[in-house]
């Protein structure tokens, strides 16, 4: 089998594992997702998603978060870490979203990783979810499964992103990150991962390596 077979059927099966690929944190606008994918660096996405619960009721779009107290914000934030340079970028980024771009979140990788605070992971969620565009992102959970499954020899997030982008069909691709994380958080998990009740065990390269 080779890296596109083997990425093909790892697909078929995590569609069959986990049908309802859906992101694990909680948003109902565009820049909700934004901005919840900037406080979940170095933070869980269920602390995240308790967090923005007050933080969205209280900031209801983009101008008013551009217009917004950092310290207040930094408040609200605090459980999250790094909470006052979080609390920066959150301000700083919508001003820009409003000053550059007329109040509406650009659609391409360039223009959003040139606002504040958002790298690469939170800029392909973005367009994967909200601009329904080919999106890889390379959290965690995707970098680790992705190395153990054979797919990558790389661990820097934007080398796994171009070696996912040659071999995921484009239009799989955010969905198949979203299972990535389902699935690591049920199976293939950082620590104390359940190989022998894996669906990818028979076809995963650290699993067989083990097993010699």
């Amino acid at each position: 089998m080779n890296k596109n077979e083997l990425t093909a059927e790892i697909i078929r099966r995590l569609e069959q594992v986990y049908p309802d690929a859906l992101c694990s944190l909680t948003y109902e606008k565009p820049h909700e997702l934004m901005i919840a994918g900037r406080l979940s660096a170095q933070c869980t996405d269920a602390r995240v998603n308790i967090v923005t619960k007050d933080l969205f009721a209280k900031y209801r779009s983009i101008e008013d978060f551009a217009n917004a107290d950092v310290d207040e914000i930094a408040e609200i934030v605090k459980p999250c870490g790094l909470y006052k340079t979080k609390a920066k970028s959150i301000v700083g980024m919508c001003r820009q979203i409003m000053q550059d771009f007329g109040g509406e979140i650009p659609d391409t990788i360039e223009q959003l990783t040139k606002l504040e605070g958002i790298g690469r992971k939170t800029a392909n969620l973005v367009l994967g979810d909200v601009f329904h565009k080919p999106a890889v992102v390379c959290d965690t959970h995707c970098i680790r499964i992705c190395g153990r499954l054979g797919l990558t020899k790389n661990k820097e997030p934007q080398k796994v992103e171009t070696d996912l982008r040659k071999i995921l069909p484009p239009e799989k691709s955010s969905d198949f990150c979203h299972r990535m994380v389902l699935f690591g958080r049920e199976f293939c998990k950082a620590r104390g991962e359940r190989c022998g009740e894996c669906p990818l065990s028979d076809i995963c390269k650290s699993c067989k390596k083990s097993k010699t």
